[in-house]
């Protein structure tokens, strides 16, 4: 069996602890590959301030670019409406029935796990990896690991990770206010949003 890493969001726009969550989870549980999975249109987070999916696709290109064991699928631009991540499960275990999916996600969604569209499905087709945070008490995550595992069966792993402290939030806002944001992302990015204008 294969064993894929799957980091899914909406990457607006992708930057260094994205990366580091995934060199982590490829190095931390031996896997094959790793697969960034734009979303086209989250339910849970507003539109607003949204760049076209092309644009946050190319970004992901850019940022992976010397990294042979990261890729890139548009396959959540394709499905008309809201993308939810049991659907996108559900499409990858049928087309790579001989691969082991490890969805890799920030310590604060474990919490939220419950509230998405179909979270057993989620938890049946993926091991869940997430990722510790310094806020998040080591206790309460096993605790929580342990409710889901018990009530869903589930396979959940905790990453262990360096966290740093940047969000794609914050770096929109730094753009907005005309500070600086290199350094917080990888530089091909970086000049691609300025390029463009993006996040003004």
């Amino acid at each position: 069996m294969r064993k894929v890493g799957i980091m899914g969001g909406t990457f607006n726009p992708v930057h260094f602890v994205h990366l580091l969550l995934a060199e982590a989870a490829y190095e931390q549980f031996h896997l094959d590959e790793i697969m960034f999975l734009p979303s086209k249109r989250p339910a849970y987070k507003p539109l607003s301030e949204l760049i076209e999916e092309e644009h946050r696709f190319h970004m992901i290109e850019l940022a992976i670019a010397d990294n042979p064991y990261f890729s890139v699928s548009d396959m959540e631009f394709h499905r008309e409406g809201n993308t939810y991540t049991a659907d996108t499960l559900l499409e990858l275990s049928k087309k790579y029935p001989d691969t082991e999916f490890y969805f890799i996600l920030g310590g604060d969604s474990l919490f939220e796990l419950e509230k998405w569209s179909r979270p057993e499905i989620v938890m049946e087709k993926a091991y869940i990896v997430a990722a510790q945070r310094d806020d998040k008490d080591n206790d309460l995550m096993v605790q929580k690991m342990t409710e889901l595992n018990e009530k869903y069966k589930a396979k959940i792993e905790l990453l262990q990770v360096p966290m740093l402290e940047v969000s794609s939030r914050m770096l929109r806002e730094r753009v907005k206010k005309g500070q600086s944001i290199r350094y917080f992302l990888p530089e091909a990015v970086r000049s691609y949003i300025i390029e463009h204008g993006f996040y003004l």
